[in-house]
């Protein structure tokens, strides 16, 4: 059982591959080339901070979640732009969905709703909310903008096609390591028993997804993907689990925000757009 484990989850990952390595590589291109124009785009967008945070949060760039989280540490960035950020950012699912032809469709739909859900939760963050929250809670942009630089430049010191192949292989790895052990889960308990679980769980399945989302890894995005690519879960629950994935952006958030409640606030908030989103699809059956 094991050895068709391994072999079915080493087939499967290996065709992703070539496709990994050229959205990687596009990536890595767009960070490079774009990566201060963005930085300076979000720390200018001032009172529509929301509105930029949500269209350059669905940027496939690993690090925007972290630098926005720097940004807003710093009162470079409100609330509503912060949220707008996170909400967007989908950290490994890109790349991964890319690698699968047949669901850029999916891909599109998923980063339009991430966008528009982004800017969304960010208005009304920053304009109906922003007398109603006090300052304490609320945090953010002070109106001006102070000397931070968040462009990652550790990976400039390689070449292009090192740096992009380094992602590919790391990812590959996360790939077939969560595709083995599902595939020993689904094996040990049957497709059907473990689809079923998933399906059972009903409206708590986007829940739970929105709570896995919340881990800052990449491992956490890899797995909702993964899942979503197998048929294990739906729409709604990816969608879910991906808004209130902001990737290692929370954990910068706490690293570099002196203010626990405002952290707190953050995540809970982020946790409940999530879960909400996702009930509300799955309600609308997708």
């Amino acid at each position: 059982m094991i050895q068709h484990v391994l072999l079915h989850a080493l087939e499967d990952s290996a065709k992703m591959l070539p496709f990994l390595f050229v959205a990687y590589l596009l990536i890595e291109l767009i960070e490079r080339r774009q990566g201060e124009r963005i930085e300076r785009a979000l720390a200018g967008g001032g009172r529509w901070g929301f509105a930029v945070g949500a269209l350059l949060g669905c940027a496939p760039q690993c690090g925007f979640s972290a630098m926005a989280a720097n940004f807003y540490g710093s009162r470079v960035i409100s609330l509503g732009a912060l949220m707008a950020v996170f909400i967007a950012t989908s950290d490994e699912a890109v790349p991964l969905m890319l690698a699968v032809p047949e669901r850029w469709g999916d891909l599109a739909v998923l980063l339009a709703f991430k966008v528009v859900l982004g800017a969304a939760v960010g208005a009304v963050l920053d304009l109906l909310l922003r007398r109603r929250l006090p300052a304490s809670m609320r945090g953010g942009y002070t109106g001006h903008a102070d000397e931070v630089d968040c462009h990652e430049h550790h990976e400039e010191k390689q070449s292009l096609v090192v740096a992009a192949l380094s992602h590919t292989v790391n990812i590959f790895l996360w790939v077939l390591a969560l595709s083995v052990v599902i595939g020993l889960v689904i094996e040990g308990v049957g497709e059907d028993n473990f689809t079923g679980f998933l399906t059972g769980m009903g409206l708590a399945q986007p829940l739970f997804a929105a709570l896995l989302g919340l881990v800052p890894n990449c491992a956490s995005s890899v797995l909702l993907t993964q899942l979503y690519l197998s048929g294990a879960i739906g729409f709604s629950s990816v969608t879910a689990g991906l808004c209130a994935n902001a990737g290692v952006g929370l954990l910068v958030l706490f690293r570099a925000n002196p203010s626990l409640k405002q952290n707190l606030f953050i995540t809970a908030l982020l946790w409940a757009v999530g879960a909400g989103c996702g009930m509300v699809l799955m309600l609308l059956g997708l």
